[in-house]
């Protein structure tokens, strides 16, 4: 289908999200808010998509939150906001609980909720010239997107208390100190050094990254034996799939797997 505000397409396994207002800094209103979660069930829904790549058209990652859109809202915005994050946080919440690794691409500004799209990405890859900034008490308002959820999970709390109270800036190596990103890598080379990433987990065992997302996803909220027995029915399950029998065959046989997703 034909986007406003993004640009989808699925090619090879991947599934490619590219925010698309750059004359508005991919600021996040409520058509792109909406179109985001479609993306993500598209990328959800098809049998062929094995890995997802988030990135932005232009020189910025994103803004934030469309400032602008929210004010000319003004006797509707609380219904405004709900609505707008319904649909931004239901997107969020999709390409969390994806199989596919979620490879997300961060140039320039990455400020509210560019920051917050940052921190969904199982791996994060930032050119030189990426800054990361909270942003929303600047405005007087609170984190949303998911932030204060994986932040303080990525960073720690007191890191993410100074990032959300004092809107600190963060560059590229900073937020790749911090945890923040996973690898920093020249502006010219983000595109294909994202790409190159995504094609690897494309031809991957796509329901083993699944199990590896979904153990990591509770195990700060579990003890250590309902997580062991997690660990023991995830693998159990997986052992039982065709690309668990492939790889299990590949490895003791010497050979290269041939993982189809299944």
């Amino acid at each position: 289908m034909a986007y406003e505000t993004i640009l989808y397409e699925a090619v090879d396994g991947i599934a490619r999200i590219t925010l698309n207002r750059p004359e508005a800094g991919h600021a996040v209103n409520l058509a792109l808010a909406h179109e985001l979660l479609e993306a993500s069930i598209n990328a959800s829904e098809d049998p062929d998509v094995r890995a997802v790549i988030l990135d932005a058209s232009g020189t910025v990652f994103g803004f934030g939150g469309d400032l602008k859109y929210f004010e000319s809202q003004s006797d509707r915005i609380g219904a405004c906001l709900k609505e707008t994050t319904a649909y931004f946080h239901a997107a969020v919440s999709r390409l969390h609980r994806l199989n596919s690794p979620v490879v997300v691409a961060v140039q320039g500004m990455a400020a509210g909720a560019g920051f917050s799209l940052s921190l969904i990405g199982d791996i994060v890859l930032a050119a030189k010239s990426a800054q990361f900034k909270m942003a929303y008490t600047a405005a007087g308002l609170s984190p949303d997107g998911s932030s204060s959820y994986f932040l303080p999970r990525v960073i720690g709390m007191r890191r993410a208390q100074e990032l959300m109270l004092t809107n600190r800036t963060l560059s590229a190596e900073e937020a790749q100190d911090w945890g923040i990103v996973t690898r920093v890598v020249e502006d010219d080379d983000l595109a294909e050094e994202v790409t190159k990433l995504a094609a690897k987990f494309a031809v991957g065992p796509t329901r083993a990254y699944g199990g590896v997302k979904r153990l990591l996803a509770s195990s700060f909220q579990q003890s250590v034996e309902a997580q062991m027995e997690d660990e023991t029915r995830t693998i159990a399950e997986l052992a039982q799939t065709e690309d668990g029998r492939e790889g299990l065959d590949a490895f003791l046989n010497k050979r290269k797997p041939d993982f189809k997703g299944r």
